[in-house]
This record gives structure tokens, C-alpha cells and sequence, in this order.
């Protein structure tokens, strides 16, 4: 005897109605249709499609809602929980919301999705063969994405995290276009599943994008020159950064390049507000 695949849609039989819902037979096995999950009033003998799935029991429930995320089918789903060391709920549509796993979350707690946040997914099995859902692969979004055309360069773009790690972050456009975020090219590393707004730098010639979420050279002087005067103020007037320090030592502080980091400390120079000393910056 099959037993009835969960996660994936079935048409059914409605063998009887009881005082909860109705009992829905497929090869000799069944499932229960809660009224909750009912979509209309059934008589028995009806063939209806369900989606199925495992209730808190471990029972086979269905649901005449048909989500879009199933087993091996993928799409967007809202994170409407998040708890550290076990993973993020997401729903998919249902009454019962799925789990991703702590295994399939950023090794940093910090850049786990907020509720709100969206992650790419479909639906798999644990251990136990319990449902839960599971984010795309590199090679998923390959097939899911569009070519960007060239025109692109330079113009503001949205989309959203499905992918974030030191060395970057990748999105899927509001169009479907697959965009890289260099680690230079954010101040902040943002969370999985955040929307985030930029500009696109670069049109690669297999169609992805490079963007950036920094904001253009000349909007970016008076930001980043706000930053270095919050440094100098939390630190008693005082910072051991001038335009010879370290790349690196300004990346780690600032999170902006030296490049950006002169510019600004430049303005502030210019107006007055901060002087060098000895290898030194200070407020005055």
C-alpha cells in the first residue's frame, strides 16, 4: 500500500463527512479536511484536490488552499517567526507554516531573516519526514533568473537577498535578474531574504549584475563625513586615522574605502571642523 506523498497536491475522494471536517480516500489511505481548510460543502463520492501535509499529531491533514511552494517547487515565502538555534518559520499559504532549518540559515545569527523578510523556497523532508522548507541552491536561481540587458548600467535596482556571506551578497531583482553586492560595495553585510535598493555598476556579459548599495561618490562625501565626527565623539575628540592610514584599518572602522574616507575627511579639513597632528585626527 502507497502511502499518500505529503507536500505535494493529490485528487481525492471524499468518502465521508464527520462532525470536524470531511475524510478524503485515496488508494485505501486517507486524510482529514478540516472545515477550517475547506473551501466549499462536499458530498461524498466528490473528487477535490488537496494539498497535504503532516498535522502537530504527525497525522496526514489537507487543505484545499494549493500553495505555491511545494516539494521540488519553488517560490517567495514571508518569515513570520524567527528562533535562535532552531531556524525561521515561513508561510507558505497554509494554516501550518514551515520551518528552515538553523542548518540552512547564515552561520551568524545576525544576518538571519526578520519577520517580514522573504526567502526563495521549496519544500523537503528532515530525518523524520516532517516537512520543511528548504532555500534554493546557486543552481536553482540559475534557472529561475533572466538575462539583464545592457541598458541596466548605472540605473537604480531592487531585489532581494537570497544569498549573503563575508565576501558578498547575491539578490533576484524585482525583474528576476541575479545581482552580486561586493562586501565593498555595503556598509552593512544585509540580512537573508532583506529588500534592498541599489545601482547597478556592471552588466556582465553572462547577464547578472554587479550593484552596488553604496550611494554615488558625491552623495556619499557628507554621510560618510557625519560618520567620521560620530568616531571622533565617542572617542574624546580623537581618532588615530589621517589620509596615509590603512585600507584596511578604515574598511574595518568606517566600512568605507581609504578612497572615500579621504574625501570626507577632506570636507571636514576644508570646513574646519577636524585637524591632523601627528599621524592623528582630531576634533575642534
Amino acid at each position: 500500500m502507497h502511502t499518500l506523498p505529503i507536500g505535494k497536491v493529490q485528487t481525492m475522494t471524499v468518502s465521508r463527512k464527520i462532525d470536524t471536517g470531511y475524510v478524503l480516500e485515496k488508494n485505501g489511505q486517507e486524510a482529514l479536511l478540516h472545515h477550517n481548510e475547506a473551501n466549499h460543502t462536499y458530498d461524498e463520492g466528490r473528487e477535490i484536490d488537496v494539498f497535504l501535509y503532516n498535522d502537530k499529531k504527525g497525522n496526514i491533514a489537507a487543505t484545499a488552499t494549493l500553495p505555491s511552494v511545494q516539494m521540488d517547487v519553488y517560490d517567495w515565502a514571508e518569515v513570520v517567526e524567527v528562533i535562535p538555534k532552531l531556524g525561521a518559520f515561513v508561510n507558505i499559504g497554509i494554516a501550518k507554516e514551515m520551518l528552515v532549518s538553523v542548518d540552512d540559515l547564515p552561520l551568524f545569527e545576525a544576518v538571519w531573516p526578520n519577520p517580514g523578510d522573504k526567502l526563495f523556497i521549496t519544500l523537503g523532508k528532515d530525518q523524520n519526514g516532517r516537512l520543511l522548507a528548504i532555500p534554493a541552491t546557486e543552481g536553482v536561481i540559475a534557472r529561475e533568473i533572466e538575462l539583464a540587458p545592457e541598458e541596466l548600467y548605472n540605473q537604480p535596482i531592487s531585489g532581494t537577498v537570497y544569498h549573503t556571506s563575508k565576501e558578498g551578497s547575491a539578490i533576484i531583482t524585482e525583474d528576476d535578474y541575479r545581482g552580486f553586492i561586493h562586501h565593498t560595495e555595503r556598509k552593512e553585510e544585509p540580512r537573508l531574504g532583506e529588500f534592498v535598493h541599489g545601482r547597478v555598476i556592471d552588466v556582465k556579459e553572462d547577464g547578472t549584475l554587479n550593484v552596488s548599495l553604496r550611494p554615488l561618490k558625491q552623495d556619499s562625501i557628507g554621510e560618510d563625513a557625519t560618520s567620521i565626527l560620530a568616531h571622533l565623539e565617542e572617542n574624546n575628540g580623537v581618532i588615530p586615522f589621517n589620509d596615509k592610514s590603512d585600507p584596511e584599518d578604515i574598511r574595518g572602522t568606517f566600512r568605507i574605502s581609504k578612497a572615500a574616507f579621504k574625501r570626507a575627511l577632506g570636507r571636514l579639513l576644508k570646513e574646519g571642523k577636524v585637524e591632523q597632528r601627528d599621524g592623528m585626527t582630531y576634533l575642534k
